[in-house]
């Protein structure tokens, strides 16, 4: 997994990259975010719907075979774990547990334990592990309350996002935090209201020439109380006595006008905003009608619960696959299907417009009335009005379209792309003079580390390594920004034509490729100048610095081919998987730059599967997994289509 390989190589650029970088704290101790479920029935109700609408999910485990075609694996590692986490854990619990801790604290943490030989996952409560050390992208150790240390391999760590650091998010009670205050304080009023009794509280006005007269004690026996004293002496209350010309003024707002019930339904729409939740689905109903409320069914599944499945998918995938065997191509999805059907009459009405013809043999409808099998029942039925090719539907019969208008094309809207993203010649051009000058900076800085002019040649490849991780780490940082950006760009040259809505395409599920391709290319880059220091260190002489200035030059050289190399296998990368999420099944190669290799005009025009590899065993220009001679200084570029 390219994060945890990474992570021993960035743990000094914390300093480097973000000034003034100090490992996070949260806005309030876990156990305030815990009582504040406790106390606070519109968390604990927005929470737990989000919980328990993601946790009656099941997970299903797939392995992709084609871009058309998967195989359901019900043995495989990854199922059974997901479908007992631990002994005695249902599924159910498991991913309850998960949702309401992402959803309270913006972080859940399982351990990775064997149980009897298999993996299993331990939820452990924020409040009993924290995240310690390491640097703004990653942690270096988790620890528990007893001083158990965990590295990061060991834990399953999501969290949501977070604008100073990549290492943990900021839950979404702190931007409720002042109205659940008011709220609460609305509620205290209320006690101590209906704890006096709920009496009205007033005064008592008497006229400006009303004679004088002294305070009438109060009788606690009687109930009664003076003129000149409030009313509701204790807390079972009182009776005032008016004399002739007094009157009784109520002061304060009563429930009614203090709008406790739109105060409270107000608290419980602004929660459920903050978790992008429809109100009528948890319980406010004021506008709310069939019809609405059947798509807002559809809209929970698809919005507010459609981010938090393919993030869980995304986060189990990437986390605890690495660690089970027999893991290529295996992925897994929440089965949303089943909720996003129709009736059953909805359904079958459907199914069988699409197939033309009947979908369940006999015996199948049986047992769904859980009647038993009988002889002959296993064949489909097909009415006699039904023929291949002919009707729409085993339900209706085919109308005359001889004299219907043919349906216009449908006019491709160009999508606007992002921004931020510029142009890809800019982005290439950038990348190339930001790798020549950090290149050269680094020449300068070990030029510098060995010493005086008139000094005898140090170690120079001891001085070289002392500096490797960080330069590693640096340069991964780098060629990782530029090649998300070049990647979203050859996406969207793709997705324009083919997709112009992006439909299945998120750029988010590109970054972790890219991230493990710029460290590639960084290792690369860092062993290309090691060895033009080891041929000055062999070489030796009293001319070593004029040598490694000649050997800083050669490196800088090689780092313009690397820019190229890194901008076309990023750019094609982003294509290719923009293609592939559009449904595309064909690729073809263009061969492009001034100057191409043979290898590569012999390419141009050769056409091959999506998943194929073309003839010089790329599976797009710059495949970092090819030959190197078939990479360096690539320009080339791919063509997409659907078959037929």
């Amino acid at each position: 997994m390219a994060f945890v390989v990474s992570s021993g190589n960035l743990a000094t650029t914390g300093a480097g990259v973000t000034q003034g970088w100090a490992a996070p704290r949260l806005a309030a101790a876990p156990w305030e975010y815990a009582t504040i479920w406790r106390r606070q029935p519109q968390v604990r109700t927005v929470i737990g719907f989000l919980a328990r609408n993601v946790a009656q999910l099941g997970v299903h485990t797939f392995r992709r075979i084609s871009d058309t075609d998967r195989e359901r694996l019900h043995d495989h590692p990854m199922a059974e774990l997901l479908g007992a986490p631990l002994p005695g854990m249902t599924h159910f619990r498991f991913v309850e547990r998960m949702v309401a801790d992402i959803a309270l604290y913006d972080r859940w943490t399982g351990i990775k334990i064997k149980h009897n030989g298999r993996l299993r996952i331990l939820p452990v409560p924020p409040s009993l592990i924290h995240a310690h050390g390491g640097n703004w992208i990653a942690p270096e150790y988790f620890e528990t309350p007893g001083g158990r240390q965990f590295g990061p391999d060991e834990v399953v760590y999501i969290h949501g996002y977070s604008p100073s650091d990549l290492v943990g998010g900021e839950s979404p009670i702190e931007a409720l935090r002042e109205l659940l205050l008011e709220a609460h304080e609305s509620a205290k009023n209320r006690a101590a209201m209906w704890k006096g009794g709920a009496r009205t509280t007033g005064v008592i006005v008497r006229p400006a020439d009303a004679p004088e007269s002294g305070p009438r004690p109060t009788s606690a026996g009687s109930g009664k109380c003076g003129a000149d004293s409030p009313t509701g002496g204790g807390a079972e209350g009182g009776t005032p006595i008016l004399e002739d010309g007094m009157d009784y003024k109520p002061v304060g707002f009563d429930p009614k006008a203090a709008q406790y019930i739109e105060a409270r339904k107000l608290t419980r729409e602004e929660v459920s905003a903050a978790y992008y939740i429809p109100p009528p689905l948890i319980g406010i109903l004021d506008h709310a009608t069939y019809s609405n409320i059947k798509e807002q069914h559809a809209h929970l599944y698809q919005d507010t619960l459609g981010p938090w499945l393919a993030m869980l998918e995304q986060e189990l995938v990437a986390q605890i696959l690495p660690d089970l065997p027999d893991s290529e191509g295996v992925y897994c999805e929440f089965n949303i299907a089943a909720k996003m059907r129709g009736s059953f009459e909805e359904q079958a009405a459907a199914m069988s417009t699409m197939v033309g013809a009947p979908v369940m043999t006999r015996n199948e409808g049986r047992g769904r009335i859980n009647l038993p099998r009988i002889e002959g029942g296993d064949e489909l039925i097909v009415p006699m009005n039904v023929t291949e090719g002919g009707l729409a539907s085993p339900r209706d019969t085919a109308p005359d379209t001889s004299g219907a208008p043919k349906a216009r094309p449908r006019l491709r809207v160009k999508s606007a792309r992002p921004d931020d993203l510029g142009t890809e010649a800019g982005q290439r051009d950038a990348l190339e003079t930001s790798l020549v000058r950090w290149t050269e900076q680094k020449t300068d800085a070990l030029r510098a580390a060995a010493g005086a002019k008139d000094a005898a040649m140090p170690d120079l490849l001891a001085l070289w390594a002392a500096g490797s991780e960080d330069r590693i780490a640096q340069l991964t940082a780098m060629l990782a920004d530029y090649g998300f950006r070049l990647a979203q760009l050859g996406a969207w040259d793709v997705l324009d034509v083919w997709n112009p809505d992006a439909a299945d395409w998120s750029a988010d599920v590109m970054f972790a490729w890219i991230l493990a391709a710029a460290e590639t290319h960084a290792e690369q880059h860092e062993e290309a100048g090691r060895k033009a220091v080891a041929a000055v260190q062999e070489t030796g002489g009293e001319q070593w610095r004029e040598g490694l200035a000649a050997a800083g030059a050669s490196w800088a050289s090689l780092a313009v081919a690397r820019a190229t190399t890194a901008a076309t296998e990023a750019r094609s990368f982003g294509g290719h998987d923009a293609a592939g999420a559009s449904g595309l099944t064909v690729k073809v190669w263009r061969t492009g730059g001034t100057n191409p290799r043979p290898s590569h005009k012999a390419l141009d025009g050769e056409q091959v599967g999506i998943d194929d590899v073309f003839g010089n065993g790329l599976r797009w220009p710059g495949d970092g997994a090819g030959e190197t001679e078939e990479l360096v200084n690539c320009m080339c570029d791919l063509d997409y289509a659907k078959e037929g």
